[in-house]
């Protein structure tokens, strides 16, 4: 039994233990360790033996890294692969198939985590309806390349108010994205650019930690996996095809090839330059899925909006023209269980794509408000209303207006 088993961390004992994984692997994790277990296995005079440190530190670091940096514990993992020359063949094949004529900026992202682990990165999604494209066998081969400082979330544990399992990780995967909810994109974009996060996991107060992470989504959905609004720069999203050769050894080849990559990317100048806070440009990582997963956001924002004018302006036989306030098409979507609420959004659609202007002032109208049972009430209100005639309605719904004349 080596001495290094157990550890005192401030006041607490902690024993030091590889956690078996059904993949046969396993993850090194830290277990607090009563002092009194300790004595009664291996005597009182064993106590003095333990290494001790002042407290817990996240510092990541592959090239040079350190278990103890000045009487802290590095919670952050050893990387675990040695650099050996020689050329990663088939990972540069599939890292081609994944990234495609973003080859070059896909190595330069790998480079950035290799030897920048706190630089702030793009979201990257993979993406694809068919099936064999290499989604999640690309999140394995990360995480065999970068052990547990990686974990493979569901969307239910990113959603976790516990998040102690993956705040500390430098790479968050989320296989099978559906995080549809306004909140979900809010909360993924926030994150990917912050510096500190709030740890939080059960029994224990929360804390505020360094946060390096970057996020990694794949989705079967195309569509809608999560919200992105028409003016967003941090996602890169590639839409992934079938994979030429159904090669079921494909995780093991790339796992073999791991040392030689990691020299080849060490060897290899970097193809860009951080020109932004996330290294790349916008116009860099801009690709049709991207632009397609916006436009269909926006769609069906401007379908939704459409389709709630139409059910007031049928509820009501005189009505010619709707009058309202953004704040009331917030509300409407809000009561119609609609999770795009966007003000930046919602305004785009109206004076971009309905061609629609503000009042000047704020001025009298009639302000529709609906209840949770469909009933709609009147109330005069004020403000800088916009105006819709009924067949303009009908126009965004694709209705002929009938004329019963």
């Amino acid at each position: 039994m080596e001495q290094s088993q157990y550890l005192r961390i401030g006041t607490t004992y902690y024993k030091i233990v590889k956690k078996p994984l059904a993949s046969g692997d396993t993850i090194e994790s830290l277990i607090p360790w009563s002092i009194e277990c300790i004595k009664q296995d291996y005597g009182r005079d064993f106590i003095t033996t333990i290494p001790k440190y002042d407290g817990f530190c996240l510092v990541p670091n592959h090239v040079s890294y350190q278990r103890k940096i000045d009487n802290f514990y590095n919670r952050y993992h050893p990387f675990g692969h040695e650099p050996k020359p020689g050329y990663p063949k088939q990972i540069i094949a599939f890292l081609n198939h994944v990234f495609g004529e973003h080859l070059e900026i896909g190595l330069d992202y790998f480079k950035i985590l290799l030897l920048y682990p706190t630089q702030i990165l793009p979201i990257l999604c993979l993406i694809s309806k068919e099936r064999n494209t290499g989604k999640t066998t690309f999140l394995n081969f990360l995480k065999a390349v970068f052990g547990d400082n990686m974990t493979i979330n569901s969307n239910e544990d990113f959603r976790s108010n516990f998040n102690a399992e993956w705040a500390s990780k430098l790479i968050i995967g989320v296989d099978e994205t559906f995080l549809d909810r306004k909140e979900d994109s809010e909360r993924i974009k926030s994150l990917s650019t912050s510096r500190y996060y709030k740890v939080e996991a059960k029994g224990q107060d929360r804390q505020e930690i360094e946060f390096f992470g970057k996020f990694i989504l794949c989705s079967n959905n195309e569509d809608n996996f999560i919200q992105i609004d028409s003016s967003e720069i941090r996602y890169w999203i590639r839409r992934l095809p079938s994979l030429e050769i159904d090669n079921r050894n494909l995780l093991s080849d790339l796992k073999a090839e791991i040392s030689f990559f990691i020299h080849y990317l060490l060897e290899r100048p970097f193809n860009t330059q951080p020109v932004t806070r996330m290294w790349f440009r916008p116009e860099q990582i801009a690709t049709s899925a991207l632009k397609h997963i916006k436009r269909f956001n926006r769609n069906r924002l401007e379908s939704e909006m459409a389709q709630i004018l139409l059910y007031i302006s049928d509820s009501k036989d005189e009505v010619h023209e709707i009058c309202f306030c953004l704040s009331d098409m917030q509300e409407w979507l809000q009561r119609k269980g609609f999770n795009n609420r966007d003000v930046t959004a919602i305004r785009k659609v109206l004076q971009n794509e309905w061609k629609l202007k503000p009042a000047d002032n704020s001025n009298a109208y009639l302000q529709y408000r609906l209840s949770t049972d469909g009933s709609i009430y009147e109330y005069n209100q004020k403000g800088r209303f916009y105006n819709i005639p009924k067949k303009d309605i009908l126009k965004h719904n694709n209705l002929d207006e009938i004329d019963d004349s």
